[in-house]
C-alpha cells in the first residue's frame, strides 16, 4: 500500500492540486467559468477534489457513503478556513431537499457501482436545467483498474493487470500474499463491477445523456503529483481504438448533460 492511502492529509492535498489543474480547467473549457456555481461531489472521500471549488467561490456540498471520510473532510477543511457542506449519506438515500446544482461531479466512483444506471439516475436529479454531470473513472483493463495498489502486498500493489486474472486466481493470489478480508471483498466487488469505455458508453445511451466532451488519459492527471510524470492524453488514432484502448487509458474524464 502507498503511503498516501494511509496519510489521509496527503491524499487530500494531492487531489486538490490535481482538481486546480486538470478538473476545473476541463470544466471551464465546456462549461465555462465555474465562479459562485453550485457544486456536488457525490463520493468526495476527504473531499480534496472540492477544495479548489471553494476557493473559486464555489457553494460546494460533499456526500459520502464513508462516515470517517466525512469526518475528516470536516477536519480538513476546518484547519484551511474553507466552508463546505459535507453529508455522511448513502446516495441512493440522500433527499432532494439536499438542494439542486450546477455541477455534479463523480470521480473515481462508478467502477465501485454495481446499480450504475440507477447511480445516474439518482445523480441527475440533483442536477439544475442546464447543468453538468462530470464523470471520471480508470477504464477497466489499464494496468492498475483493479486499483491493487491499496493491497499491503508490496508484490501485489505493484502488479500490473493482477485485477484481469480469472477471480479464483485473483483471490487466491490476495489471500497468498496477506490480505485482510475487507480488502479481498472489496477488489472483488471492483472486479465484479469494472467499467469499461464501452460499457459507459452504452450507459450514457440508456440514461438519455448527451456527451459534451470526452478525454482518455495515457497518463493519468493525478499521476503528476503521486509520481512526478507529466499527463499525457491517448493520441487520438488509439483513442479510437475500441476496446483495446481499456489496456491504455488509466483515466477517463466525461462531460455530460441531460438531454
Amino acid at each position: 500500500m502507498q503511503q498516501r492511502h494511509t496519510n489521509r492529509r496527503q491524499y487530500f492535498e494531492e487531489l486538490a492540486d490535481t482538481s486546480q489543474k486538470y478538473f476545473i480547467p476541463f470544466l471551464e473549457q465546456y462549461y465555462g467559468r465555474v465562479e459562485e456555481c453550485r457544486i456536488l461531489e457525490i463520493g468526495c472521500g476527504d473531499g480534496g477534489n472540492l477544495l479548489p471549488f471553494v476557493r473559486k467561490g464555489c457553494h460546494v456540498t460533499g456526500v459520502d457513503i464513508s462516515e470517517t471520510r466525512i469526518r475528516q473532510a470536516r477536519e480538513f477543511f476546518a484547519e484551511r478556513h474553507a466552508e463546505a457542506r459535507l453529508i455522511h449519506a448513502d446516495i441512493f438515500e440522500l433527499e432532494e431537499e439536499t438542494g439542486q446544482f450546477d455541477i455534479v461531479l463523480i470521480h473515481d466512483v462508478i467502477e465501485h457501482i454495481s446499480r450504475k444506471r440507477e447511480f445516474i439516475a439518482q445523480a441527475l436529479r440533483f442536477l439544475t436545467p442546464g447543468g453538468m454531470l462530470y464523470i471520471a473513472f480508470p477504464a477497466w483493463q489499464m494496468p492498475f483498474g483493479g486499483h491493487q495498489q491499496i493491497c499491503r502486498n508490496r508484490f501485489l500493489s505493484r502488479w500490473p493487470y493482477l485485477h484481469l486474472l480469472p477471480r479464483f486466481l485473483y483471490r487466491r493470489c490476495l489471500v497468498w500474499g496477506g490480505e485482510e478480508k475487507p480488502v479481498v471483498d472489496e477488489l472483488l466487488d471492483i472486479k465484479s463491477c469494472r467499467t469499461t469505455i464501452e460499457h459507459f458508453r452504452n450507459l450514457i445511451r440508456q440514461c438519455n445523456l448527451t456527451l459534451v466532451r470526452e478525454e482518455f488519459y495515457l497518463i493519468n492527471p493525478h499521476y503528476e503529483t503521486k509520481f512526478g510524470l507529466k499527463p499525457r492524453k491517448v493520441p487520438a488514432l488509439f483513442a479510437g481504438i475500441p476496446y483495446l484502448r481499456n489496456f491504455y487509458t488509466t483515466s477517463c474524464f466525461y462531460l455530460l448533460r441531460q438531454g
